[in-house]
């Protein structure tokens, strides 16, 4: 079952990019008490992520910061891909959150099977917002980059 606007987040727990390299994250604790924006993507490096997606995430941030505490960055990646993903976009605003087993993508609800691509399972594209681990916004995108863009996530603040 997909989540929904209303639920709460499962806690599980994905690596980031720490100074000395990859660092468990559970993401119970990341929304704890925040209001937290948080965007998938199905691959780092991929067209549709680094020349549409990601970008207006990186454009947006100062505005996006003003109105939440956090921007997260999820893809079905490891965080060594996450990271040097972080610095090619310049991204460094953004808390890159790698869900390599694609451990969270699936407590949401929200796996994709590109394994027809060869890529296995990812995650959808999406976008959420939550207020202390409650889902607020939840924008899912089976095509192009519309109810989980940055603008569409800033209009929804």
């Amino acid at each position: 079952m997909t989540i929904a606007v209303g639920d709460t987040l499962p806690a599980i727990t994905l690596k980031t990019n720490g100074a000395k390299g990859p660092e468990d994250l559970n993401t119970g604790d990341f929304f704890k008490g925040r209001k937290v924006v948080l965007f998938a993507v199905p691959g780092a490096f991929t067209p549709g992520c680094s020349n549409t997606h990601m970008p207006g995430f990186v454009v947006n941030a100062d505005a996006i910061l003003e109105k939440v505490d956090a921007i997260g960055c999820m893809a079905v990646n490891d965080a060594f891909v996450m990271d040097a993903w972080q610095k090619d976009q310049n991204a460094e605003q953004i808390t890159m959150l790698a869900d390599g087993n694609a451990d969270f993508a699936r407590a949401l609800g929200l796996e994709l099977d590109a394994t027809g691509g060869s890529m296995g399972i990812r995650s959808k594209r999406f976008a959420l917002i939550a207020e202390d681990g409650v889902v607020t916004y939840l924008g899912v995108d089976e095509k192009g980059v519309d109810k989980s863009s940055a603008e569409t996530v800033l209009a929804q603040l």
